[in-house]
């Protein structure tokens, strides 16, 4: 995963040049969230330090909402659109890749699947003052690399 200050979505494809853009019809996997928060639990509950929410693989990292809330809703961010599609399942990797523990702790809290539905940019406010607490916080946009 590499950070990025932006990044843009397409309409039922997904981020450009992320790999998994236009994967196939109708992906609910288009786009994924993952809580700050919740990472940060990770951390402490694990204690685990010098350690980055990049190891989740979710393209997008939210504070100051409850991802789950969010379920089969839709929802937007920086005037883009999005349909909270299922929850991101946490796998046997993230034992390997954050430490042992990991995927138990993230089941029920793993993150977000959506689809987009329209097209914009997401752009980072990691540096920006705090928002109101009914918006979504983008702190980093991730795009997964494409391979080969």
């Amino acid at each position: 995963m590499v950070e990025v200050p932006m990044i843009e979505c397409a309409a039922g494809r997904g981020i450009r040049g992320d790999r998994y853009f236009d994967f196939k019809n109708d992906y609910k996997g288009q786009i994924t969230f993952f809580s700050l928060e919740v990472f940060n639990e990770l951390c402490g509950a694990l204690q685990i330090q010098d350690c980055s929410p990049a190891l989740v693989r979710r393209n997008v990292i939210t504070s100051s909402v409850d991802l789950n809330e969010l379920l089969d809703q839709d929802f937007e961010i920086q005037g883009v659109r999005f349909h909270a599609m299922e929850e991101c399942r946490p796998c046997y990797w993230m034992n390997r890749a954050i430490a042992p523990g990991a995927e138990e702790f993230l089941k029920g809290r793993g993150g977000l699947r959506a689809k987009i539905l329209c097209d914009g940019k997401l752009r980072s406010t990691a540096e920006l003052p705090r928002m109101k607490a009914y918006e979504a916080l983008v702190a980093s946009p991730f795009a997964r690399e494409r391979e080969g």
